[in-house]
């Protein structure tokens, strides 16, 4: 692979099992608030992650009797992002039903609060009952929800780039706060959509902040980072590698990151046992992301063999306040004993982690468009149609 190996950890909730609550150590109330946001992206830090990322939908996460509700993500990854500094904050924004104009301005705003260190997963669910939330129609096919996604994804660049870098002047003696030369329309019109822009935020920190999204979508959106799944269709650390080399082999983006399940011994508990006493209260369907359930010997084995196939993964703990520690301690110490992963630096961008460049702004090179503004509130933001 290209770039180093990165390893992910998804924070939602109270982890990736259905009943993952029942076995937290903290009070139930507590799940919503500030407090708790704070302890696990800390802890995610502290354990070297390369990055953390929120899981988000529409709709309330589980199934009776697990619902359960949740903060929205890219206000939990802005709340992260002044308590640390090195961790990438990469949220799921959904963009289907949701105005482009809007998601990119929020995802830009997390890249300054962050000082760079903002990722953005697509969220593509084309659900109808997530349409009927927003009171639109739903997107049907596979082939439409490619085209929406990669519409609204080529829309945020171009926002992302509407202000050009060093754009902002504040310049006290002239009275000049922008050159207006240096921003420029977005000029989108889509399937479903138009913005003309510009954005109402400066350029990111970032340029372009990285953009996941699953395999399937990536190579036609434009993204950087494609998610890979292949639950269902593996049984043992060979076949995981198998398979997650065989999707890796067929994507185009500059970086792949393969999804995992974890269940890890803890306690002198066996992680089946722990899988098995979580599952008598609620079943934990296999879906599309590959499992381990076993030692963190076994997990640190499959993860030295996956970095030979991929530029990361990224970890879906079963109960934050088991996995994660187990992760900490034992797990990612290991791999960096061995030299197959590197925490990232203070200060650190998300690019710069993932071994990115910083992109050119596309309207730098070319005639400056005239300014249809003196202040960037004024724009012209556009909508769905």
């Amino acid at each position: 692979m290209s770039g180093p190996f990165v390893i992910a950890v998804e924070l939602d909730g109270d982890g990736a099992h259905p009943a993952s609550w029942r076995a937290a150590r903290h009070a139930p109330d507590e799940l919503l608030t500030g407090r708790r946001v704070a302890r696990v992206v800390r802890d995610a830090e502290r354990a070297g992650f390369t990055i953390a990322t929120f899981e988000d939908s529409p709709l309330p996460p589980g199934a009776f009797p697990d619902v359960i509700g949740r903060i929205e993500a890219i206000q939990r990854a802005a709340f992260a992002a002044p308590i640390t500094g090195g961790i990438g904050l990469v949220p799921v924004a959904h963009v289907v039903y949701s105005e482009p104009f809007h998601v990119a301005t929020q995802l830009s705003s997390l890249d300054h609060v962050s000082s760079g260190r903002a990722g953005w997963i697509v969220g593509s669910d084309p659900d109808a009952r997530i349409a009927a939330e927003y009171g639109r129609d739903p997107v049907i096919g596979h082939e439409a929800l490619t085209a929406e996604v990669a519409d609204v994804v080529e829309t945020s660049r171009r926002l992302w780039d509407s202000w050009e870098d060093g754009a902002v002047i504040r310049d006290v003696a002239t009275g000049r706060y922008l050159d207006r030369e240096r921003i420029h329309y977005a000029d989108f019109v889509g399937g479903s959509f138009s913005v003309k822009g510009p954005a109402i935020v400066p350029r990111p920190p970032q340029g372009q902040l990285v953009v996941f999204a699953e395999a399937d979508l990536a190579g036609q959106a434009g993204v950087d980072v494609a998610l890979v799944s292949v639950g269902g269709r593996v049984l043992d650390e060979e076949r995981t590698v198998s398979a997650v080399e065989a999707v890796a082999r067929g994507t185009t983006t500059p970086r792949v990151v393969a999804e995992l399940e974890v269940v890890l011994d803890a306690a002198g508990v066996p992680a089946a046992g722990r899988l098995a006493a979580l599952d008598a209260d609620t079943p934990w369907i296999q879906g599309e992301r590959a499992r381990y359930v076993g030692d963190s010997g076994g997990l640190v084995e499959l993860l030295t063999e996956l970095a030979r196939v991929v530029d990361g993964v990224r970890l879906h703990p079963a109960v934050l306040d088991v996995d994660l520690d187990e992760l900490g301690r034992t797990v990612l110490p290991e791999l960096r004993r061995r030299g197959v992963f590197l925490s990232p630096r203070a200060g650190q961008s998300l690019r710069e982690s993932l071994g990115l460049p910083r992109p050119d702004n596309r309207f730098a090179s070319t005639a400056p468009a005239p300014a249809p503004v003196s202040t960037p509130s004024a724009s012209i933001q556009g909508a769905r149609r």
